[in-house]
């Protein structure tokens, strides 16, 4: 098979052209910028582009078909002139399914809690040998790449986001893979770019219902009511099974699952019930819940969900996906809840494009409240790449309802007062799906005053 990606330097993209190198394909890619780790890792199986840029040139006869990126526009010269002969184009979860559609497709969807859903899945299955492909947003310890397909796993777990799948396929990406096993982890709005309110956003999870294969099963939170209304009224022929937050307590900064009072190396409501998800799903794969105590007691998360970057008796410093209100809201209750004796610095980075809307912002009232310091930072410049109206401190502050909340679009500004602060008994956690302007968070850690 010769397969062709435009856009191959995106975080599923690069990692399953690899994933279809490592299976025997002929890849070949194009992308005009490729970041890192993207750059080294295509280097390393000699899939790095010669030169960056698109050329129709690239794209002929006898390619087996084009996988397309989302970076790509869709009078991409490349795409084109796939489209002009008649070359089959695919976006990266279309051929997903063409790589599992012989097998059971457990496919992990939801507003927040996927990416560790999904890792939890993997550790459980990885820990007894299992043998399994996947798909998941984040680079997880033990597994070299994102994306593993082969002819051989009977199973496949897939991280089901909601965002489109390409330029020219505007359908959810969890659309396309027609789940056998279906996890919703909960909804609270997002990406309002693509879905301009509440409704359209709600829409596509009960459409993802309705994809779900005829005797399937749907794991869902029941914690949340929307999501309880969608699934109640819901018609699929499949088994629908709610889940919570397991019974547990927390004792000297350590949270333990009951009765058997197995330890865990994560913490938190949201986590916890992310643990039960998973815990259903692998009962579904024939793993017990004896089994699954046993192998989740050594998971230490995915990356950046609550990842530690530096931890002592006074101060952890913490790294964290959350950017959604609702994500924000739960990670800072998570570390409140768990150091009761300690204060939390929280910073977020407004980094989305739903984020940096004006009329999104308002979604964020009371998501720091629980924050003994609140801190918004923007980075001016991601403002003027998505040629939008930048905010000032009174907009965030009203926003947030917080007025001792304080706001920086200086990365400069805002790693200073980081730096006056004392940490004594005192939490630190950073939050962004982008990178605070480049902020060296380790070197930051190691600097802080206790």
């Amino acid at each position: 098979m010769r397969i062709h990606f435009i856009a191959i330097g995106g975080s599923a993209m690069h990692n399953l052209a690899i994933a279809l190198h490592k299976k025997g394909y002929q890849i070949s890619g194009s992308d005009d910028v490729i970041f890192e780790p993207a750059k080294s890792r295509l280097d390393k199986y000699g899939l790095l582009p010669a030169e960056m840029g698109w050329d129709e040139n690239r794209i002929s006869k006898d390619l087996d078909a084009v996988i397309l990126g989302m970076h790509a526009r869709i009078d991409n010269p490349e795409l084109l002139k796939a489209q002009e002969l008649g070359i089959k184009i695919y976006s990266y979860p279309e051929y997903i399914y063409e790589q599992s559609k012989n097998k059971l497709r457990v496919v992990i969807g939801g507003s927040h809690g996927k990416t560790t859903i999904t890792s939890m899945i993997l550790h459980v299955l990885n820990y007894y040998k299992r043998d399994f492909d996947y798909l998941v947003g984040a680079q997880l310890a033990g597994f070299e790449t994102m994306v593993k397909v082969t002819e051989e796993a009977p199973v496949m777990i897939i991280e089901g986001d909601e965002y489109l799948s390409s330029p020219i396929d505007r359908r959810p990406k969890f659309h396309l893979y027609k789940a056998n096993v279906a996890v919703i982890s909960g909804i609270a709005w997002d990406h309002i770019n693509v879905f301009p309110t509440y409704a359209d956003y709600t829409l596509q999870f009960d459409k993802f219902i309705d994809t779900i294969e005829a005797n399937g099963t749907l794991i869902y939170c029941k914690a949340d009511a929307d999501l309880n209304e969608i699934v109640s009224n819901s018609k699929a022929e499949i088994t629908k099974i709610g889940y919570a937050i397991p019974e547990h307590e927390i004792r000297n900064g350590i949270t333990y699952l009951l009765p058997e009072e197995t330890a865990l190396q994560i913490f938190g409501d949201h986590n916890l019930m992310n643990l039960n998800a998973a815990k259903l799903v692998c009962k579904q794969l024939n793993i017990s819940e004896t089994e699954f105590d046993a192998a989740i007691a050594s998971f230490t998360g995915a990356a950046k969900r609550l990842e530690v970057i530096s931890a002592d008796d006074s101060t952890n410093v913490y790294k964290d996906f959350a950017h959604s209100p609702s994500k924000l809201k739960a990670t800072i209750d998570a570390v409140k809840a768990q150091f009761t004796n300690r204060k939390l610095v929280a910073c977020i980075e407004l980094h989305t494009f739903s984020s940096l809307n004006k009329d999104f912002l308002k979604e964020y009232t009371g998501a720091m409240d629980k924050a003994d310091e609140a801190i918004v930072f923007i980075d001016i410049k991601s403002f003027e790449q998505k040629r939008m109206e930048p905010f000032s401190e009174d907009d965030v502050q009203q926003a947030f309802a917080n007025p001792k909340l304080k706001f920086f679009n200086d990365a400069a500004k805002l790693k200073n007062y980081l730096l006056s602060l004392n940490y004594k008994n005192t939490n630190l956690l950073m939050m962004s799906s982008g990178n605070y302007a480049g902020f060296d968070l380790p070197e930051l850690a190691a600097s802080l005053e206790k």
